[in-house]
């Protein structure tokens, strides 16, 4: 081969690899300024910028990453605007479940210290005065359980036990509570052991609130306890057959601080559900409930038998 004409094709060859480093150069060059451009909307508090990369671009990596920070940023960011609108909630449920009951047990109480009333309806007063009270113990108690499982301060104790025999002994203390309310019970637990690693605490926690919830909304006179040993699992399930729960509450029950119309939040805090669902979860199982308005309501929970 010629020498001028090899040295030719080399030129060519060096000019053609001078001239793709410098588009890929270019190109870089522009995506640079994209990611420059995307950091600073992100900076400035746009989440929802994304940067744009081809498959073959030398940015790729870069721009996944900073996809994927944005979109943390912004979960974390609508994670705290609910976190935010809970607590507003809370304020509102405080001024309404505290003030409100306070202020009129305050009353009840100075009409009796006064002597504005005597005899029986002074009885009557001192009455509702203590049912007053007690109803502002139990919101302050769920109050304080919900802050300290919102802040990851409660403390659990997990043992080995028989959840079965467990569930007995929890049913056993509500069945009088049932029968004074007026409600007819079916309880179904097994006699053979089902061991597994469980807070007793929260377990009975658990099972208060869900059956609180029935007597105090359910507006049913039945209620049904079943549990089901599944092997690997075991299936807990708490029906009652009272006026049910709208299909637009049901997906929102387990949110804390939500209450359902103004007939179900005559009474209640919003908190026991949620709280209920945290404990569940605590234990790596899973709460979820179905309904038909009229007819009933059904909960279902499912314990994992080893955590």
């Amino acid at each position: 081969m010629d020498m001028t004409l090899f040295l030719l094709l080399l030129l060519v060859a060096a000019a053609a690899v001078i001239g793709y480093l410098l588009t890929k150069l270019h190109r870089v060059r522009g995506q640079l300024s994209l990611i420059k451009d995307a950091l600073t909307d992100i900076k400035a508090g746009n989440l929802n910028r994304r940067v744009l990369a081809r498959e073959s671009d030398l940015t790729l990596q870069i721009c996944y990453d900073i996809n994927e920070i944005a979109m943390d940023s912004q979960s974390r960011l609508i994670r705290q605007k609910q976190s935010e609108q809970a607590y507003k909630r809370l304020m509102t449920s405080l001024s309404h479940d505290v003030k409100t009951p306070l202020a009129s047990l305050v009353g009840y109480l100075e009409a009796v210290e006064s002597k504005m009333v005597t005899g029986a309806e002074q009885e009557e007063y001192i009455h509702v005065a203590a049912e007053k009270a007690y109803h502002l113990k139990e919101f302050v108690t769920a109050l304080f359980e919900w802050v300290k499982l919102d802040a990851g301060e409660q403390v659990f104790h997990f043992e080995v036990c028989d959840l079965n025999e467990l569930a007995r002994n929890i049913m056993a203390d509500w069945v009088p509570i049932l029968e004074n309310s007026g409600f007819s019970y079916e309880i179904a637990i097994p006699e053979a052991e089902y061991m597994t690693r469980v807070d007793a605490t929260a377990f009975t926690r658990v099972f208060n609130n869900l059956l609180q919830n029935i007597l105090t909304h359910s507006g049913g006179n039945q209620v049904s306890v079943t549990v089901t040993d599944m092997g690997q699992q075991a299936k807990i399930i708490v029906a009652d057959n009272g006026k049910g729960i709208a299909p637009s509450d049901l997906p929102h029950i387990f949110e804390r601080m939500y209450q359902c119309d103004h007939s179900r939040s005559a009474k209640g805090n919003g908190l026991g559900l949620s709280i209920a669902k945290e404990l569940v979860n605590i234990h790596n199982g899973s709460i979820t409930a179905a309904s038909v308005p009229d007819a009933g309501t059904t909960f279902t929970i499912i314990f994992p038998k080893a955590l």
